[in-house]
């Protein structure tokens, strides 16, 4: 499969957790971007987006799968931009800066772990 953007996490924020059992979302964001946001996110090393996340795209974060079921409209711009946008799992959202996926389990959030999104 041909991989659009992979990124390793290097933190979990305090309230990462929280946010994903509470609201079914995960919201990454490169390293040391907003070090304000840091007990909120999830942060990852740099990745280059390659081509535009759609609908029908496979996730892995870790070893969890998942399928892109809606891109908001300005997730790929903020993924380019800031490598973050919030991934809202087995949820609904309308939000533009969403990604929402649909997937058997809810993903672990474990530093040294890679996010990828592959091409459908």
């Amino acid at each position: 499969m041909e991989v659009k953007y992979e990124a390793t996490i290097t933190s979990v924020g305090k309230l990462a957790h929280e946010f994903l059992d509470n609201n079914n979302s995960v919201i990454i964001l490169n390293e040391g971007i907003h070090p304000n946001l840091a007990d909120m996110v999830v942060e990852h090393t740099v990745g280059e987006l390659a081509a535009d996340i759609e609908v029908g795209d496979k996730l892995k974060i870790g070893n969890t799968d998942f399928k892109v079921m809606k891109v908001g409209d300005i997730a790929n711009k903020t993924i380019r931009e800031e490598g973050h946008c919030t991934i809202v799992v087995n949820a609904d959202g309308t939000m533009p800066g969403q990604i929402i996926v649909k997937g058997a389990m809810p993903p672990r959030l474990r530093i040294g772990d890679n996010i990828k999104f592959f091409k459908k």
